[in-house]
């Protein structure tokens, strides 16, 4: 969808974009889907559950906020770490607010401090999983990011997986976005096609229900997304592609129980999304070594 640049700059409507960069695992796809109230992006207890730049669109009466959520920065290994890292590197020069996340168990350590001082200019630090600690630990770590003198405008705790503190992050962000237009319709939440919110919705499953290096070598390719109207149905057909095969063996598990579980889950968040019944297929197939071949990296449509 082409953005609305033609259209006018109401007085005092403030719009922009808001990269949520941190280390793998800090929780930036659940603050993202949280602030636009939909899954739009993969959320896993594992790290680096994100592959991609995802766009969600947050749009109030007065201001017009649009995410940039990104892959975990860390010292990449292969290619496919190394296609994640630059996508999340690439969006802090487009922000025009940037969101520093830290989580509350473990802040400020050597991944933060390398991501903080390499910050182009001074972001928003966000403290999150405050539900797990007592308040005097978040004061402790609000006393100690004075530490990174300039390299932050405001500190906001928040519980982004119960949604506390989110009204206050919004309205932070808003004070630091320039005026603007308003980029994307009031109604719309994000700019990914709904191909790719099905393979993230199926990806997450595989995420959540597999173990070891299985998730961070699988991808999910939707090769037939077609709406059958006159009975308000979605078919989809996705292939989970795996580097080997026992992983396929495991992605399929005994007598296809693990796939049906997969797809099962995969189908409620879709139809959710969708608004529409789904016929979902799934298939798996074997692409050895693909999370080392950048043809194929790009062909799956991950990195920048």
């Amino acid at each position: 969808m082409e953005l609305e640049d033609e259209k006018k700059t109401e007085q005092g409507f403030r719009s922009g974009f808001i990269s949520i960069i941190g280390r793998p695992n800090v929780g930036k796809s659940t603050l993202l889907n949280v602030i636009v109230g939909e899954k739009i992006s993969a959320v896993s207890e594992k790290p680096n559950t994100t592959r991609n730049r995802i766009v969600g669109i947050k749009t109030l009466p007065h201001a017009q906020l649009i995410f940039l959520d990104t892959p975990g920065i860390h010292k990449a290994k292969g290619e496919l770490g190394k296609a994640m890292v630059q996508a999340a590197v690439n969006t802090i020069g487009e922000a025009d607010v940037i969101l520093m996340m830290i989580e509350v168990n473990e802040p400020f350590g050597p991944g933060d401090r390398f991501i903080i001082e390499s910050l182009p200019k001074p972001a928003i630090l966000v403290i999150n999983k405050i539900d797990t600690v007592k308040k005097g630990k978040i004061l402790e770590i609000m006393a100690q990011s004075q530490e990174f003198e300039g390299k932050f405008l405001e500190v906001v705790p928040v519980s982004a997986i119960r949604a506390d503190g989110i009204d206050d992050l919004i309205n932070t962000i808003i004070k630091y976005l320039p005026e603007g237009p308003k980029y994307f319709p009031e109604d719309m939440i994000t700019d990914q096609p709904e191909r790719f919110l099905v393979a993230e919705l199926i990806r997450e499953k595989i995420f959540n229900l597999t173990r070891q290096e299985i998730p961070y070598s699988t991808a999910v390719v939707v090769e037939e997304f077609k709406d059958v109207p006159d009975k308000n149905l979605v078919r989809i057909s996705a292939v989970i592609y795996v580097e080997k095969e026992n992983h396929k063996a495991i992605v399929i598990g005994e007598k296809g129980r693990m796939l049906k579980q997969i797809g099962t889950l995969a189908r409620a968040d879709i139809e959710r999304v969708l608004g529409a019944k789904v016929y979902l297929e799934l298939w798996v197939k074997v692409k050895e070594r693909w999370t080392q071949r950048a043809d194929l990296i790009r062909e799956f449509g991950y990195g920048s």
